[in-house]
């Protein structure tokens, strides 16, 4: 069985480039893919297999049965299957598809089970909250309390020996709970049968399947700090499983001071703020998905006894006040030595230059600008030089064949000699779904040996390159000394929206 190592979060480097290990058996390697815009997020392939031909073969036929399932599923095109039959009459028995079929009989036995904290309708709640939030003012009492109305509706009616489908209600409806975790376990089913590779994940926005002869090392997304280079909350070691996470902390409504939840309770019609994170492990994808999702929403009593019925699955849920609650078989899958801590001693600088102050941090937001008809991820480098014009700190670099790496013209210039990752170093990440294409980045004011520099002025590089595409970059100076700062950048063909934000934790 092969292993997919990790760096820290997934094609990202961070500090000094490291040397890897050659994890190679039978001539077997690992490709990997990345895509922005795909079901409204990220999506990463990875395939193990004796060629690149057949690893794009896998990739195509992946990528072609979620457009298929899409085309089923989608609440957001017009022409899918699903919205065509949002629009029939009501009271009329429609034919549908077995994939249609099984993804509403999905959500009536969950619905069920959770005594209707997953509910298709919650959609009906979500608009209540994002209205309010573009009104800036609260929903009325009265206007929740139709929400909820509207959502104990029976909504529809399945027949299953003809597999028709008949809309009871008007309410909206909306698939998302399950419709990721659906469609990323089918097209992994896919990848495997349609050309010769070992082994597939697929990973959509956080939710990802495993299967075949791999075990993969996925880190779990910490909620309270999410940045793609902030350590994650636990490393974990697994083997043909499906893992979802669900959480609070990247999507919502902000009104006034307040921040709430994109997640509902159906029975409520509030946000939920007792959970911020929960991952789940399960050996079907759509167990998985199903269980974060509801742990957002159940009491911890309520999501131990849900959790039960369910057959392999364990759990990882922190709540807004900080607790880490573990489901007794959760350790099973942790990489104990990742989650080992060391102590590192860190240098003071001496001398008339000041110190960093290590209570501050730079933060580096930006997004992958969507550019229609090519959603790949372009392979990027950020890093930190001085006024001497001197690589001090390597941030992330994103990359997925190292041939391609000298593209980056500019970051292989400096760091080209001593770059030897492979391609087997990659990990997957889970956790709550993200807009697609926005990433965060940090650096705590510490060099690639991990000792503090002092403050002062720094250059931060962002290059971008892309097949069949250009070589871009951005070069921000700044003055970093304490005090907060926030700058921005208009951007460049790649990417927008960058800012730079240095503040006291």
């Amino acid at each position: 069985m092969k292993l997919f190592a990790s760096l820290l979060a997934g094609l990202l480097l961070i500090g000094a480039p490291p040397k890897t290990e050659k994890v190679k058996e039978n001539n077997q390697h690992l490709y990997v893919s990345h895509y922005e815009n795909v079901l409204g997020t990220s999506l990463e392939f990875k395939f193990t297999s004796v060629s690149e031909a057949e690893a794009e073969k896998a990739e195509t036929a992946a990528l072609a049965e979620i457009d298929r399932l899409s085309a089923i599923f989608s609440a957001y095109d017009a022409n899918s299957e699903f919205s065509k039959w949002m629009k029939q009459d009501l009271n009329t028995p429609v034919k549908v598809s077995k994939e249609l079929f099984e993804m509403l009989n999905l959500f009536e036995q969950w619905k069920i089970r959770t005594n209707g904290a997953l509910d298709a309708s919650a959609v009906v709640a979500n608009k209540l909250w994002s209205d309010a939030a573009k009104k800036q003012q609260l929903p009325t009492a009265t206007a929740i309390k139709s929400a909820v109305a509207t959502m104990k509706q029976v909504h529809y009616v399945l027949n299953e020996n003809n597999l028709t489908a008949t809309r009871l209600s008007s309410a909206p409806l909306v698939m998302n709970t399950f419709a990721k975790s659906y469609i990323i376990n089918l097209a992994c089913d896919v990848a495997l049968a349609s050309a010769k590779v070992n082994a597939v994940v697929v990973n959509i926005g956080g939710d990802l399947v495993i299967k075949g002869d791999v075990t993969d090392a996925v880190n779990v997304t910490n909620p309270l700090a999410n940045a793609e280079n902030d350590a994650p909350l636990a490393y974990l070691l697994l083997s043909n499983k499906a893992v979802a996470t669900s959480g609070n902390y990247r999507r919502g409504e902000q009104i006034g001071k307040n921040w709430y939840s994109h997640i509902v309770d159906p029975r409520t019609g509030k946000p939920v703020d007792g959970v911020i994170s929960a991952t789940v492990i399960a050996p079907n994808a759509t167990d998985a998905g199903a269980l974060a999702t509801a742990f957002n929403v159940l009491s911890l009593e309520e999501s131990k006894v849900l959790a039960a019925t369910v057959d392999g699955a364990e759990y990882l849920i922190i709540t807004n006040d900080g607790k880490r609650i573990e489901s007794k078989g959760w350790n099973a899958y942790v990489d104990a030595s990742k989650n080992v801590k060391t102590e590192k001693t860190i240098s003071v600088l001496k001398g008339a230059e000041k110190p960093w102050d290590p209570k501050f941090e730079l933060a580096i937001n930006f997004e992958f600008n969507k550019i229609e008809g090519n959603s790949h991820r372009p392979f990027a480098a950020i890093w930190v030089e001085n006024e001497a014009k001197k690589s001090v700190r390597n941030l992330a670099l994103w990359y997925n064949k190292t041939k391609w790496i000298p593209d980056l013209k500019n970051w292989y210039r400096i760091n080209g000699t001593t770059f030897t990752a492979d391609k087997t170093t990659y990990a997957s990440v889970t956790g709550a779904t993200r807009n697609p294409g926005k990433y965060t980045i940090k650096w705590d004011g510490k060099d690639d040996k991990g000792d503090f520099v002092p403050q002062g002025k720094y250059t931060i590089m962002i290059e971008t390159s892309k097949e069949h595409g250009t070589d871009e970059i951005i070069r921000q100076p700044l003055e970093l000394k304490k005090a907060a700062k926030k700058t921005t950048n208009a951007g460049n063909v790649e990417i927008s929206n960058v800012t730079f934000d240095f503040y006291k934790k």
